[in-house]
């Protein structure tokens, strides 16, 4: 083994190791935004796999820079679909709908029908129990 290899499998582990003890102090609900964020910035990793292709004169070379072209860009892209799905739960809601027209007022199936439900069951003769008669005419109902 040549000496740079030695120190870039060096590098490399000690990275390795750096960024486990960092990944694992983060809380959970930091770890999406954050995780998302770094997904993102995988661009340098997709230039690096670009200067692989350039600089490979070998099979071996150019089948690197493809899997690390295509693992980077996944990750790019993937690191903006989670964030786009983040944005959209801090989004507002769009607001409530009008309140429905005075024509079915009496009946309840106005409000029903306003909602996208359906109509409130009839409810049988037998069923229905005699109601005192208001002293006022009730207008809001």
């Amino acid at each position: 083994m040549s000496t740079a290899l030695v120190t870039d499998l060096t590098i490399f582990v000690l990275a390795l190791l750096v960024g486990i003890e960092v990944i694992g102090k983060v809380p959970a609900t930091l770890h999406t935004p954050l995780m998302s964020a770094a997904n993102s910035i995988h661009g340098i990793v997709l230039a690096g796999a670009l200067l692989i292709g350039v600089t490979a004169h070998s099979v071996v070379g150019y089948v690197l820079a493809f899997v690390a072209a295509f693992f980077a860009a996944a990750n790019v892209v993937g690191g903006y679909v989670v964030t786009g799905r983040m944005l959209k739960m801090f989004r507002r809601k769009a607001p409530a709908p009008a309140p429905a027209s005075a024509s079915g007022a009496g009946t309840g199936t106005g409000t029903a029908a306003a909602n996208g439900q359906a109509p409130p069951a009839p409810v049988p003769p037998q069923a229905q129990r005699p109601v005192a008669a208001p002293s006022a005419p009730n207008s809001g109902s």
